[in-house]
Formats: structure tokens, sequence, C-alpha cells
């Protein structure tokens, strides 16, 4: 990608760093924070001053926009889409990006005064970036790499196809989401007013990622009912919630959690607890690919509270289980032609696909149930949701290589 390319992306991706869009759990209002839209009118006005045609934003802050094919025939409409909101797992208040050209190699020290360092020694990969421009925050924020490089991707990508028109391509829709990250960011999106065939969300990280397989996913809480006496007379008669608690948490499977699995395999996460001996409250995220295993897994804790019931009484132990999203395969193993198109893009700009599951969920796993099949594609970010979040230029640059070349292939695909 020529210099003058690479210097609107990064221009542009700083920009979006820099707005403030964290969003909120537990919010029935989307976008769940009034900071969203923000940028999300910012991004509207973006692609009409670009030429995109139909550009809008809804009631809850959904922006879309076109850009038409410059081909005869009937061509598919493909989609590319990526969120706007930043993790609230830290703060992305008052970001300050920093720039590294021409990184060296070692370590990057964010921020001398509180010795916040970006070292090799946690984050390994990082020393592979060597010669490139890495961008990292002061240590006290997020970067919102995920998934701001997404959008500035997008966004680069179809001005650069409007200023070159002899490049052909399909037709390109593209869309922004709120509140991706607190697992509502397709809850809204229209799939009928978009109108692609299929689309990509540019929602990974490392260059190569190209995904469609994805987690199932549920919520449980778990409600733990004690019995409150007096610590001097309690025999008998106390029943503590915590003890209780305690023993359902010992009773899962000790190798089953994320920091002792990896690639297909499932866990249960326990990740909040909450309350004293009258009443304690665990929440808990239930993820598998195999959605045989997914099952088991719900029904496991069910019949641990139901044993639990029997020991301590009835009703001591209440679960309650949600669903959240499912295993977006399922809906795309019978159209890999959209994976396969992926791939020719990466592997004609000498990118080696790097195909493997999605230990989470995208905004895709939930188009791709709406009828909107949506694979996931690299978007260059790493140690995402962290003081450690960081993205080099290149890494964006390719990505929207890709976006340019899988809109250049789809005219082969009337």
């Amino acid at each position: 990608m020529e210099k003058e390319w690479k210097d609107k992306l990064l221009n542009r991706f700083l920009h979006y760093a820099k707005t403030y869009t964290e969003s909120k759990p537990d919010v029935e209002e989307i976008p769940s924070t009034p900071q969203q839209w923000d940028l999300a009118n910012y991004l509207k006005k973006e692609l009409e001053e670009i030429g995109l045609e139909d550009v809008s934003i809804d009631d809850h802050a959904y922006v879309m926009g076109y850009l038409p094919s410059n081909q005869e025939g009937t061509l598919p409409t493909i989609g590319f889409i990526s969120h706007f909101d930043t993790s609230p797992d830290f703060t992305g208040k008052d970001v300050k990006p920093q720039i590294h050209e021409n990184y060296d190699g070692g370590d990057i020290v964010l921020n001398a005064e509180k010795d916040i360092v970006l070292s090799v020694k946690d984050s390994p990969e990082l020393a592979s970036f060597k010669g490139e421009t890495v961008i990292t925050t002061d240590g006290t924020t997020l970067l919102g790499a995920d998934d701001k490089a997404g959008i500035a991707e997008i966004v680069t990508a179809v001005e650069y196809l409007k200023a070159h028109p002899e490049i052909p391509r399909a037709r390109i829709a593209v869309g922004f989401t709120p509140d991706e990250e607190v697992g509502k960011g397709a809850h809204l999106f229209d799939v009928e007013k978009f109108g692609a065939e299929w689309a990509y969300t540019m929602d990974g990280s490392s260059v190569g990622e190209l995904e469609y397989e994805n987690f199932n996913a549920a919520g449980a809480k778990i409600t733990f009912k004690g019995k409150m006496v007096h610590p001097g007379y309690a025999k008998g008669k106390m029943v503590n919630a915590m003890h209780i608690a305690r023993e359902f948490a010992e009773a899962l499977p000790k190798d089953e959690v994320p920091e002792k699995t990896d690639g297909r395999q499932g866990f249960f996460h326990q990740h909040d607890i909450s309350g004293g001996v009258d009443e304690v409250v665990m929440q808990m995220i239930i993820r598998d690919h195999d959605d045989e295993k997914f099952e088991k897994r719900k029904n496991f804790l069910l019949e641990l509270a139901q044993s639990m019931n029997k020991t301590f009484g009835e009703e001591r132990v209440i679960v309650e289980i949600n669903d959240q999203y499912f295993n977006m395969y399922k809906q795309i193993k019978d159209k890999m032609h959209i994976v396969d198109l992926a791939k020719q893009a990466m592997e004609s700009l000498d990118i080696k696909p790097d195909i493997k599951p999605i230990r989470g969920g995208t905004d895709g796993a939930q188009l791709s149930y709406k009828g909107l099949p949506c694979p996931n594609i690299f978007a260059g970010g790493q140690n995402f949701h962290s003081r450690y979040e960081y993205v080099t230029l290149e890494s964006m640059a390719k990505a929207t290589q890709v976006i340019v070349k899988i809109a250049e292939l789809a005219t082969n695909k009337k």
C-alpha cells in the first residue's frame, strides 16, 4: 500500500482511538452509553464525504453505507462490519496513542513515570514486528484497536476503491455497530436493510487470521441461599451460603477452566462472586465449540444444584442459565465459498491464512444466525482489553488490502 494511503489509515485510526466509546454491561438501552454516538455520527459523516451511497444511522447508532459495483451484470453484495465500542474491562477514556516508528524489537516503555512496560517476555510475538510502526497507549488505558482498527481498515478500503475505479469491484456494504463488547452488537442489526449476501467482520487479531468457528456460549447465575443466625447460638440453625458456594465451586472440573484449555476445548469460568452468610451470587460463563458438550455443561450445573439441594435443603442452590450465542460454523459449513474467497484474497497478497476456531464470539456469530453468514478476518491488534494493547500500521495495511482484494475477486462470483 502506498505511503499516502498508509498515512490516511494511520491518521484515521488515531482519531477513532482518541474518541471515547466504552460500552457498559447490564444496560437495556442500545447503545449502552451515550459516548458511542460521537464516533457513530462522525462515521456517518465520513462515509458521506467519501461518497458512499444511502449512508444512514438509525435510532440505536448502527451505521450503514454502500459503495456500488463498477461492473456490469449481476454481482453479489458483500458486507464488511466492525464495532466502534471498546471493552469495559479496562478504561478507554482519554486514550493517548503513542507511535513507535521502526520498532527495534525490544521492550517498549509505555509510561516511564508509572514504570509501565510492554515487554517481549510477556508478549513474545511483539519481537516479530521489528522494523514496523507500532502503535500503543501510554499504559493508562486500552488502545481500542479492538475494533477501531477494523473500522479504519474498512473506511480506508472503500475510500481507496472509490479513488481507483480501474479496480473491478462488487457492491460493498459497510456496517458499524455499537455494544459488541457487551454482547449486543448484532441484536438490532437490520440484516434485510444491509442487503449483503454474506459479510466479514474485521475483528480478528494477528495477520492471516480467518475464523468461521466460535464458541457456543451461555451465562449462568448461581444463587446460594443461606440462613443467618447469631454465631453464638448457630449450632443446628445457621446455613452459611459461602460454604455452599465453596462446595459448588470445588465440584466443578478442575482442568476445564480458561487458563488450562485451548483450541476447541470448552470451559466453565467463574468471573464474579459476591455476598455473605445469608446469600451468595456467583456469575459464570459456559463455553464449548461442540453442541453436545455445550448442552452437557449446562446440564452438569443443573444436576449439581439438584444434588446439593438434596444435601442442604430445597432451593438452597438456584441455577439460571441464559444462552448468549452459538457456533457460526453450522450456518457457514454449506457456504464455504465465502471462506475460500477470503483465503484466495490473502494468498494473492502473500498472506498465509491462519484458520482456527475463535475462543470467544463476534458479531458475526449472531449475524450468521440472523441470515447473514459472516466469518471473521484479522484486524491486526494484539493484547486486547488491556493497557498493553497495540497494533502495527503494517498489519492494518495488510487487512485493508485484503478487503480491497475480496471486493475485486468477488467480481468473478457472478
